[in-house]
């Protein structure tokens, strides 16, 4: 009879936002269409706070930052056809960057089935690459069958995106149902044995090595791994745009093995004689493109900790593969202490010293220091503060130059998605709306999901957005000068005055051109109680932190 309070008589769409209700949802993200009236019209009642996007990609990163955030998936709504199209960039993030997230299709009727009706798709065929489960709903009845599903699927083992169409005459139908209770996911836990493997290859070993890095991790978890990494004095990094997974300021922070590492970082990791990997699927960018470590045999000893078991063994073959989620495995590693003093002593030290040396500010072209800029960013804003990024070169200012001290404090795909920034801190103030975000953008990047800045506006969203301005899909135009010198195609931009367009949403807009005047602006911003967009005219030449486009155009050229 425990249950018997939770049934209920209504339709689909009635049945789906209780259902939703049930599992906490307090948010959801999307763009409206006929294809799933019937959840608008129930969600006119509902608790839950809906965020109307301008285009369905953007809404799908919202949805996805969400799940980064707190965890638990973010949802999204859609219409049929070009609505999933233009939602699926936000499912490839979520997918590659492994974050619980479900997509709600609303779908052509049962009865039109096959017959290539109006934007008809079949979405198991369109979504089976890239999400955990796809599903169409087929029953009225069964709405509270496929919802518990698709969160424990989106949570549990590797977390990621699930995919659900909504027929639109099913969501007219009547039925009965129970509405399920809230999901917790299923996560697997070490062994006695594992555990004890682990410490005896700790204390073995001379150059360990640990690498932090994918989804399922939460604020009790990365505690706990800190406590652990300062009782063994293990030098630690991060995957790609997991900078948040450790305090950057701990004394055990080696920095994050991505995009353009450290090249200390990658000689380390080379030279270790133990691989500690937790969260991360070692895939192209956490291993430069699969040359520092060798495959399917590593050279070091691999202890490789993943939520997934197909994931451990796909590329590497580990020495010692734990298939844990990161929660209780972090909490099992916070209780081990080493039986003697460690073979390392000062190895944590030296790497933390080699990370301070690669954050130090080297002199770009042009009249704007962006690590000065990053400077400023780091003191004008909280430890607490949301920064968000999609992808491109000048990700590497954010990315590189900022000091994470707190979990989910960066947002960014690792995917290599652009667009994602904007949209990100939509999100991100939508659920935290007295913390601080800042949306970092390339001008190529912001003109992707720029136009969610509207929806900023509309819900008294506060955000700051950096656009970084060099009149060029920078990223494209550095692998062009590499491979194709002095062979410019396809890659020049001419953009909007992108403050005068900020102030055209209502919004409030800076530009700035020489260093100086970033600072200042940041505070204005900071204290004018609006969506703000600063943009930073940067030189083009400032292609990375360290080289610029004439000196890869003479090297590739000195190879010819």
């Amino acid at each position: 009879m425990g249950n018997q309070h939770n049934k209920m008589s209504g339709s689909g769409g009635e049945i789906l936002i209780r259902c939703l209700e049930a599992q906490g949802v307090e948010h959801a993200f999307g763009v409206p269409g006929e294809s799933y009236l019937a959840v608008l019209d129930a969600l006119h009642d509902s608790e839950i706070a809906l965020t109307i996007c301008r285009q369905e990609g953007g809404a799908a990163m919202m949805a996805d930052a969400v799940g980064k955030l707190t965890g638990r998936p973010g949802i999204c709504f859609v219409t049929r056809g070009p609505g999933a199209t233009n939602a699926s960039a936000g499912v490839h993030i979520a997918f590659q960057d492994s974050t619980p997230m479900i997509l709600f299709v609303g779908q052509i009727g049962r009865d039109m089935v096959e017959r290539e009706a109006f934007q008809e798709i079949d979405y198991r065929r369109m979504f089976g690459q890239m999400a955990k489960w796809v599903a169409e709903i087929e029953s009225a009845a069964r709405i509270p069958e496929y919802v518990a599903r698709a969160y424990h699927t989106a949570m549990s083992g590797r977390p990621g995106p699930v995919v659900l169409a909504l027929p639109e005459d099913m969501l007219r139908e009547p039925a009965n149902c129970v509405i399920p209770a809230r999901v917790e996911p299923s996560l697997a836990h070490p062994g006695q044995g594992d555990l004890d493997a682990l410490q005896g290859m700790l204390e073995s070993a001379k150059q360990p090595l640990a690498i932090l890095g994918g989804g399922g991790w939460s604020q009790e978890a990365v505690d706990d791994y800190a406590r652990f990494a300062d009782t063994w004095h293990l030098p630690t990094c991060v995957s790609f745009r997991c900078q948040s997974l450790m305090d950057n300021e701990h004394r055990c922070y080696a920095g994050d093995i991505g995009v353009g590492p450290n090249p200390k970082l990658v000689k380390r990791v080379q030279d270790a004689d133990l691989l500690l990997v937790l969260g991360a699927r070692l895939g192209e960018m956490t291993t430069s493109g699969y040359s520092i470590i060798d495959i399917p045999v590593p050279k070091q000893k691999l202890v490789h900790v993943y939520p997934g078991a197909e994931e451990i063994g796909r590329v590497y073959q580990p020495t010692l593969g734990i298939n844990a989620a990161m929660e209780p495995f972090a909490e099992a590693l916070g209780g081990t202490k080493p039986s003697r003093g460690v073979n390392w002593a000062d190895g944590a030290d030296d790497a933390h010293k080699d990370f301070l040396a690669w954050t130090e500010a080297p002199k770009i072209p042009g009249p704007v220091q962006m690590c000065e800029v990053m400077a400023a960013v780091r003191e004008q804003l909280p430890d607490d503060a949301i920064l968000c990024n999609g992808a491109g070169n000048y990700s590497s200012w954010p990315n590189r130059f900022y000091r994470y001290r707190k979990f989910a404090t960066l947002l960014g795909p690792t995917s290599g998605s652009m667009g994602y920034g904007t949209p990100a801190a939509v999100a991100a103030k939508r659920l935290n709306p007295d913390r601080t975000v800042v949306a970092f953008a390339g001008d190529g990047c912001f003109m992707m999901h720029g136009q969610e800045l509207a929806t900023a506006m509309q819900y008294d969203l506060p955000i700051i957005i950096i656009v970084i301005n060099n009149s060029m899909y920078g990223t494209i135009r550095m692998h062009q000068e590499r491979e194709y010198p002095a062979r410019l195609s396809g890659t020049e931009l001419k953009n909007p005055a992108f403050a005068d367009l900020a102030r055209a949403y209502g919004a409030h807009g800076e530009l700035v051109e020489e260093t100086a005047q970033f600072g200042p602006a940041l505070a204005r911003s900071l204290a004018s109680g609006k969506p703000s967009l600063i943009e930073i005219r940067i030189d083009p030449q400032a292609i990375t932190p360290n080289t610029s486009l004439d000196e890869i155009r003479a090297a590739a050229l000195a190879k010819k």
